[in-house]
């Protein structure tokens, strides 16, 4: 299938929109339980088994509109089946609460391995977006590498000392924000090494 050109905010939306109807719904059902043959769940279950369907279903939309899914998009994927169907089938909340810590794990553990080999990755994936010289792209990648891991330990302490509420808040808002703010942060880095005038990249 031919690689297809998708609007930014259509893309946004199949992307975000999974994990916003999570909140919302798990905002309505968190203090409710529903019996199905003979097990109770509780909301928070519910919840989690109509996000998995959500994640399958926008993730083949993205695919049939652009004709390519990313590796995180496809990793993304993998885990929210194997640990939200594995808290559906176990009706044990603790696998989809520990997605996000395997899912900056894995970042984490791929950058790293990257710049073990004297390269980055994050320039393979970003570079026709954000052109930045060599060193830019080396100093970015080790600081979102760091970052990744740290957001990983924030999620297990967040869901292992908290209110399942508070997690979902975390999840929803915390890691969003997190990853936004990061990035703001950069300028400085980004200005310092953008490539200029067709300079390296």
């Amino acid at each position: 299938m031919a690689t297809k050109k998708l609007n930014p905010m259509v893309k946004l939306a199949l992307e975000l929109g999974p994990i916003l109807l999570f909140f919302v719904m798990f905002g309505r059902l968190k203090d409710q339980s529903f019996t199905l043959f003979g097990t109770t769940y509780s909301g928070f279950i519910v919840t989690t088994a109509a996000f998995v369907v959500l994640i399958v279903v926008t993730t083949a939309i993205l695919w049939l509109l652009t004709g390519k899914l990313s590796k995180s998009q496809i990793l993304t994927l993998v885990l929210v089946l194997v640990m939200g169907g594995l808290s559906v089938w176990l009706n044990d909340e603790r696998f989809i609460k520990m997605k996000p810590t395997l899912l900056y794990l894995a970042f984490g553990g791929i950058l790293g391995f990257g710049l073990l080999r004297g390269k980055s990755y994050l320039k393979v994936v970003m570079e026709e977006a954000l052109p930045l010289q060599t060193e830019g792209w080396m100093i970015l990648t080790r600081r979102l590498t760091a970052f990744f891991f740290a957001l990983a330990v924030a999620n297990e302490a967040v869901w292992r000392l908290m209110s399942t509420e508070a997690w979902v808040n975390f999840k929803t808002f915390g890691l969003t924000a997190a990853l936004f703010l990061f990035f703001m942060t950069q300028g400085k880095l980004l200005d310092r090494y953008s490539v200029k005038d067709g300079g390296e990249g």
